[in-house]
């Protein structure tokens, strides 16, 4: 059974952004594949530090006192497809989405490319303005790990401020349950499984 992993983001364990990943999540689940969801809430990851350790050592793992990365990293290479929710931080993702994103990239580039031709998706929570500029931040991550992204009917992003606010953002809840629907559409294909 393929394997599909959230990665929450937020500083807030079962908020907005992970609202949003069990919504795309249940998609993914009613079609047969295996899914799981990271919060990063209450576990801060440092930011990297370009100590070239990953690419000296060549092990998938980052020479850092472990914070969770390189489980991380490991659930990463045992998913065939990977979603990055974040709320939207003064425009852009948090800093523990930047600091997994940051990482757990320059470990893929230092062993080969451990995420090549997996899906991806962005998912991002957002108060009012700068979803857009976290959605690419995230997709960046994406592309350079040569990766493929499904898209949905609209930007993968839910307005809410409160928790649980989000849920009354019916488009945006929309948009994750198409975004769950394509991403599976996109990994039966890509790994011949029957299209439900």
């Amino acid at each position: 059974m393929l394997k599909i992993t959230a990665f929450n983001g937020s500083a807030r364990k079962d908020g907005n952004t992970a609202i949003l990943l069990n919504a795309a999540l249940a998609e993914l689940k009613k079609q047969g594949f295996e899914t799981e969801l990271v919060q990063l809430a209450g576990k801060p990851l440092r930011g990297c530090t370009a100590c070239n350790g990953c690419s000296k050592n060549k092990d998938k793992k980052c020479v850092l006192p472990d914070d969770g990365l390189n489980g991380y990293v490991a659930k990463m290479e045992a998913s065939a497809g990977i979603l990055i929710g974040s709320p939207t931080y003064f425009a852009d993702v948090s800093s523990d989405t930047k600091a997994l994103i940051d990482r757990a990239g320059y470990v893929s580039m230092a062993n080969g490319g451990l995420f090549k031709r997996k899906t991806g998706a962005a998912v991002v929570a957002v108060r009012r303005g700068g979803a857009v500029h976290a959605f690419d931040t995230i997709n960046h991550f994406f592309t350079i790990s040569q990766m493929i992204i499904p898209g949905s009917n609209y930007w993968n992003m839910g307005v809410g401020r409160a928790i649980g606010e989000v849920e009354n953002d019916k488009e945006g809840m929309t948009t994750m349950k198409v975004l769950g629907e394509n991403m599976a559409w996109l990994l039966s294909k890509l790994h011949g499984l029957p299209v439900k």
